[in-house]
C-alpha cells in the first residue's frame, strides 16, 4: 500500500508550486482587465435569468487556474528531454497567454472573436496531436 509519505516524495513540490502560481498569476493579470470592465460594461448587460451570481466567479476561476497549474505540473514533471513534452509545454503556454488575452479582449475591448479563434486553434492542435 502506498503511504502519504511515498506520494509526497514522488511529487516535486517546487514544480507544483511554480506551475500553480504561474497559472494563478495569469488569472490575476486577466482579472486586472476584468475588474475595470465589470463596473461599467458587464453589469449593464441584459443577462439571462440562469446567469450565476457574481460571487460565484471568483472561486470558480481560482479553481480553474489551480487545475490548469496541476495540468502544467503533470506535463513538466515528465521532464523536458523529449521534443513532444516541450511542444506540450509550448501549447500550454500559448493557451495560458490566450486566456489572459481573452479577459482583455472580451471584457475590456469587447473584441472576443480573435481570442476565441486562438483558443480554438490551440485546442484543435492539442487534440490532433493526441489522437
Amino acid at each position: 500500500m502506498t503511504s502519504r509519505h511515498d506520494v509526497a516524495q514522488r511529487v516535486n513540490l517546487f514544480k507544483l508550486l511554480v506551475s500553480v502560481l504561474l497559472c494563478q498569476f495569469a488569472g490575476v493579470i486577466g482579472s486586472i482587465f476584468t475588474a475595470s470592465s465589470l463596473e461599467n460594461w458587464y453589469l449593464l448587460l441584459e443577462k439571462p435569468t440562469f446567469t450565476p451570481q457574481s460571487w460565484v466567479f471568483f472561486p470558480a476561476w481560482n479553481i480553474f487556474y489551480i487545475l490548469m497549474g496541476i495540468s502544467l505540473y503533470l506535463i513538466w514533471d515528465k521532464g523536458l528531454q523529449e521534443q513532444e513534452i516541450r511542444m506540450e509545454m509550448l501549447i500550454f503556454g500559448i493557451q495560458l497567454g490566450l486566456n489572459v488575452l481573452w479577459s482583455f479582449s472580451l471584457l475590456w475591448t469587447k473584441i472576443s472573436l480573435l481570442c476565441f479563434c486562438g483558443d480554438y486553434f490551440a485546442l484543435v492542435c492539442n487534440l490532433r496531436d493526441n489522437v
